[in-house]
């Protein structure tokens, strides 16, 4: 949730803070000066707790806005915890086409991202929106559903990348099974993950392995079982069989949860 800010200048200092995964670049301009001060803050627990405990002390408690490219993730996080930090996200396009302004000639001097979103801050903040955190359980329930939908994603890819390799080697079981995105059919696979293993498994062991998987029906079974002794190989290059299996196995391995 995010709140217009207001035209005062209640601030007593304003930061431009350029994240990355291991460390942050960092502009910062005090309300009363008109010079500023560039450093890099490493993306660690304590540093960042030093860094704010020092910006506290020298601006004595007083509120600090910071502008970032993002609105949520780690450092955001991280900072979310301060009472008086105030957070700015700062629309990527924005900063962008900001950049582009200043950046066209790819001098050494021009300005970093954090000068540009400190500059955008200074400049543009009735323009902005102030980060207002939602409440535990509604920023709760917005974790769960991007967790969901990223797992739902790595199935669906980790599923199509099966898919095509079976394909390229081992195609019956796409057709022996209706549907592929099951515990039967990867567990299939980590049994016989070749044409020739499957046909060489004894009837016993395949119709076992169906009725453990609960296949009820002895025709769904029977059909499978005479698919497997008649089928014929796509190929028999091991140049191609033995990546392949190993790459099947792997994938099938990570959907089973194995």
């Amino acid at each position: 949730m995010q709140q217009r800010t207001s035209h005062a200048d209640d601030f007593a200092a304003f930061v431009g803070l350029d994240w990355a995964d291991a460390k942050h670049d960092i502009c910062l301009q005090a309300a009363d000066a008109d010079t500023r001060e560039a450093r890099i803050l490493q993306h660690q627990p304590e540093a960042i707790e030093e860094w704010v405990r020092t910006l506290r002390q020298r601006f004595r408690g007083k509120p600090i806005a910071i502008a970032l490219e993002l609105d949520k993730g780690p450092i955001v996080a991280a900072l979310q915890k301060y009472d008086g930090l105030v957070l700015f996200p700062i629309n990527p396009l924005t900063l962008a086409r900001y950049r582009e302004a200043f950046k066209s000639s790819r001098a050494k001097d021009d300005p970093s991202d954090a000068q540009l979103q400190l500059e955008l801050l200074l400049k543009h903040r009735d323009k902005l929106n102030r980060l207002q955190p939602q409440s535990v359980e509604m920023r709760a329930l917005s974790q769960l559903v991007e967790d969901r939908r990223t797992l739902v994603n790595d199935k669906v890819r980790l599923l199509n990348r099966l898919t095509n390799a079976l394909k390229n080697y081992y195609p019956q079981p796409l057709e022996w099974f209706k549907e592929t995105d099951t515990a039967l059919f990867c567990d299939f696979l980590e049994r016989w993950p070749t044409l020739k293993a499957a046909q060489l498994a004894r009837r016993s062991t395949l119709e076992r392995f169906f009725r453990e998987q609960h296949v009820r029906y002895a025709e769904v079974i029977g059909q499978r079982l005479e698919a497997i002794k008649s089928a014929t190989p796509l190929t028999t290059d091991e140049g191609i069989i033995w990546p392949l299996t190993r790459a099947s196995s792997c994938l099938s391995g990570f959907w089973s949860g194995r």
